[in-house]
């Protein structure tokens, strides 16, 4: 239906005349005055007022075997009373009327109710727009397909009492003569008024020819087909078998349904959407009212005329303040007349402005908004008015400014972080490669760090990096840039104009870190180790100098810390290999690469084996036998030297255990550990299992420690060792003379062997000084109670010295290298064959 026929009136359909009679008026004439003017219905007068009507459908109540038919009075057969509707009434509502009153024909009336014209439901149908409903509905199941079908000699008699019994408005004629069909309609029974004919047969009375049509076409084509025809009947017909007859009543009784399904779903659109009106009205009063958001309503002009009670909320304006006045009363003052030129150019431009706005609320406070302005117009309305909506965002962007702070600076010291720095110096790499200039990346590490927090506490520790970040910050130039990596890691990028400025730099850095800091009453020394890269000299990419820069600082630690190194060539060839071997060593670790070799002691008064030292060796398959000076600080930096204690001690179980099946009696098995191990309070555990494990007796086993293993854990220490003493494990005191050499340790520690670094040995005789300190160690030993051995024994002359100055063992080159198993095995068998006094030499 077309939108606009829901706003049709009576008067914009209606046929403005009324074809009217009597009530006197014979029945016949009243036929002819409805013939003659090309209507189904007559409306009957008394009076000049209508009393009653009279249609084509009530032939059928009319005895047509009374002679005096045609002169009855028309008020004798019409319908009473008649309905009326007034001109200006909605034509949806005149359709309910004829639906509700199941009649065709509407008397209408003026403004003073006086009749003007007739409506029927034709009428109304053929208004509302046929062909979008029409076209799509076939005939198929339409028509009335119970058609009655008569012989042609059938008297119209006896056809109409057919016709009244079965009530049927339209019948079917075959004259069988003639091979085909006629149709007698309401329409037909008026020629039996207007006719004089006392014996009609249906074939006389038949319309003919019939108007045909497929059931497969639609309804849209029927109704084309009776217009142009002027015609209320089609048969239907398919393969020339005639299956019914669709008549425009059972159209339009078709449209009347569909249209008064219609207009009641309009109906209730209306009220649904009336209802629905109400609801959002209701529901945008009470969101706008509950919005978190401030909103701001204004006319044209700019002049507020509506606020929420979030925008008291947020400016601390209530409504009767900002009613009537425009929205500047809230500007902050810091947005110039260039910002609102394009507030507005945008709004008219695009209907909407979004964006931040500094605005002022009424105690003064200046607060960040989120700002939407849109642009309304009602439909049919040249008005405009503008919606405001914003919200505080002041948390959010100081929010964002503290993730931006975390994202890109150190939350301790405040300095860039690695990202800002990485980003700082590939910007300076790149305008340093455009201006052909030098810059230098410096990295700073401070030296035992951990010793202080390990002692003063992590609290202290972070003091220690601020005030250090502070002192570093204080010898810059403006422009460098120094950053926390993490840690104690920090690196300093800076300009440069040649590599002397860089050392210079590096020695401020070195000595204001050199005066005392005060931490938590105390005065803590710090130091520092330093290495740098220089660009282009060392590196053209950001990856490339901070490595080298890392490995010129882990070169100054290598040298004895405090200093500072600029990177070499050489250096990236050392940290190489100390790379390979540090990926190599966890592999040889865990393939057994490793072994013992066994450097055998000599008694100086009888010449016997006094016991032997298993030395820890690495055969590498690529890089050959390694020393432990160059895996054992490896092994300690990344945490496995535990693990390489226990594959020893291990070791050390198997060989007592083969020296027993061989029968050796060699003495005691010396092993080293380290220093972590002990610090750990794990060594006499690790050392019991092996014991129980080999089922070994203690005494076999000798520990050779060395000063620097207890001097940070006395009293760990003294406990691990009394445990070992305990197991019948002696304890030996290893390159004694070259630490502290607290003499006090050798009284409050259950030593039993004193062995004299290699150092002191070396020089013995000739150096007077040093033979004194040597004979110095012998003699307290000795009244101690503890077993001397000298290390590093070269020379004959160094053994004459040693047993003339009371050494009781001696261990070196001189009497034999270190021995792999095999050999070691052949060393010992060969040894108790010879003359006991007489030394054995393996050179």
């Amino acid at each position: 239906m077309p939108h606009t026929s829901r706003y049709q009136k009576v008067c914009d359909v209606f046929t403005n005349k009324v074809i009217a009679c009597a009530k006197d008026t014979p029945l016949i004439e009243a036929v002819k005055l409805m013939s003659a003017h090309n209507v189904s219905a007559i409306f009957i007068k008394q009076q000049q007022q209508i009393v009653g009507v009279w249609t084509e459908t009530d032939c059928l109540r009319l005895n047509f075997s009374n002679r005096a038919l045609r002169q009855v009075a028309i008020e004798n057969v019409m319908s009473s009373p008649v309905l009326s509707v007034p001109s200006q009434q909605l034509l949806t509502e005149t359709a309910m009327v004829f639906n509700n009153h199941g009649v065709r024909h509407l008397l209408v009336t003026d403004t003073n109710e006086t009749p003007c014209g007739v409506i029927s439901i034709t009428d109304i149908v053929n208004n509302q727009g046929l062909e979008h409903y029409l076209q799509f509905r076939p005939i198929n199941d339409q028509y009335n397909k119970n058609i009655r079908i008569v012989p042609s000699s059938l008297t119209i008699h006896d056809a109409l009492s057919m016709m009244r019994e079965h009530a049927e408005k339209v019948i079917l004629v075959f004259n069988e003569a003639e091979n085909t069909h006629g149709i007698i309609t309401h329409r037909d029974l008026l020629k039996l008024i207007t006719e004089q004919h006392n014996h009609y047969i249906c074939w006389d009375l038949a319309s003919r020819p019939l108007h045909k049509i497929s059931p497969k076409d639609s309804l849209f084509d029927a109704y084309k087909l009776m217009s142009q025809s002027n015609i209320r009947h089609l048969v239907v017909s398919e393969n020339d078998q005639i299956n019914g007859v669709l008549s425009l009543e059972n159209l339009i009784n078709e449209i009347e349904t569909a249209y008064c399904c219609e207009l009641e779903k309009v109906l209730q659109q209306r009220d649904i959407a009336l209802q629905h009106s109400q609801r959002n009205l209701f529901l945008a009063n009470k969101i706008i009212d509950s919005s978190l958001d401030g909103i701001m309503i204004t006319d044209s002009n700019g002049v507020i005329m509506q606020v929420n009670p979030a925008f008291t909320h947020l400016t601390g304006y209530k409504e009767y303040e900002v009613i009537g006045k425009r929205p500047n009363m809230l500007s902050s003052g810091r947005h110039d007349k260039n910002f609102y030129t394009k507030m507005w150019n945008s709004l008219a431009k695009t209907g909407v402005w979004q964006g931040e706005i500094h605005n002022r609320k009424k105690c003064g406070d200046i607060y960040i908004e989120w700002l939407s302005i849109i642009e309304i117009k009602e439909p049919g309305n040249s008005d405009v008015i503008y919606a405001a909506i914003f919200s505080d965002i002041t948390e959010r962007k100081s929010a964002e400014e503290k993730v931006v702070q975390l994202a890109y600076f150190d939350e301790l010291t405040g300095l860039p972080n690695r990202r800002l720095f990485n980003d700082r110096l590939s910007m300076a790499l790149a305008s340093a490669h455009r201006d052909r200039q030098m810059l230098a990346v410096m990295f700073i590490d401070l030296d035992r760090f951990k010793e202080v927090n390990d002692s003063l506490g992590h609290n202290a520790g972070d003091t220690l990096l601020k005030l250090v970040s502070k002192r570093i910050i204080n010898t810059l130039n403006e422009g460098d840039t120094l950053a926390r990596l993490g840690g104690d890691e920090f690196v300093v990028l800076c300009e440069i104009n040649k590599v002397e400025a860089v050392i210079n730099l590096a020695e401020s850095i070195l000595n204001h870190l050199n005066a005392p800091f005060k931490l938590e009453g105390f005065e803590v020394g710090v130091t520092a180790s330093i290495g740098a890269a220089v660009y282009p000299d060392d590196g053209l990419e950001s990856e490339t100098l901070l490595k080298h820069a890392d490995i010129a600082m882990y070169r100054s630690k290598d040298v004895g810390r405090n200093s500072f190194q600029l990177f070499q060539p050489s250096m990236n060839a050392r940290s190489l290999e100390r790379l390979a071997m540090m990926s190599r060593f966890q592999h040889a670790l865990e393939n057994n690469e490793f072994e013992l070799y066994f450097q055998p002691k000599q008694c100086l008064k009888t010449g016997v084996i006094m016991g032997a030292e298993a030395l820890l060796r690495w055969r590498d398959p690529d890089l050959g036998v390694i020393s432990p000076a160059q895996f054992i600080p490896l092994a300690e930096e990344l945490g496995l030297v535990v693990r390489l204690d226990l594959w020893v001690i291990n070791q050390a179980g198997k060989e007592l255990t083969l020296w027993q099946t061989h029968g050796i009696n060699a003495g005691r098995l010396a092993i080293n550990v380290s220093a972590c191990h002990l610090s750990q309070g794990k060594l006499a555990d690790s050392i019991q299992t092996m014991l129980t494990r080999y089922q070994l007796p203690g005494s076999l086993l000798e520990i050779e420690l060395t000063e620097s293993s207890f001097i940070s854990s006395f009293s760990q220490a003294k406990k691990q060792l009394q445990q070992l003493k305990a197991l019948g494990v002696h304890i030996a005191l290893d390159d004694f003379g070259t630490g502290y050499s607290a003499l006090s340790y050798l009284t409050k520690l259950p030593f039993d062997t004193l062995k004299i670094d290699a150092s002191f040995i070396a020089k013995i005789p000739d150096e007077y000084g040093n033979s004194q300190i040597v004979a110095a160690i012998i003699a307290m030993a000795a009244s101690l109670g503890l077993v001397v051995v000298a290390e590093g024994v070269e020379h004959a002359s160094q053994e004459v010295h040693l047993a003339e100055i009371g050494c009781n063992i001696i261990q070196g080159y001189y009497y034999c290298r270190p021995l792999t198993q095999l050999q070691w095995l052949d060393f010992y068998h060969q040894a108790i064959t010879k003359h006991p006094d007489q030394p054995t030499v393996i050179s």
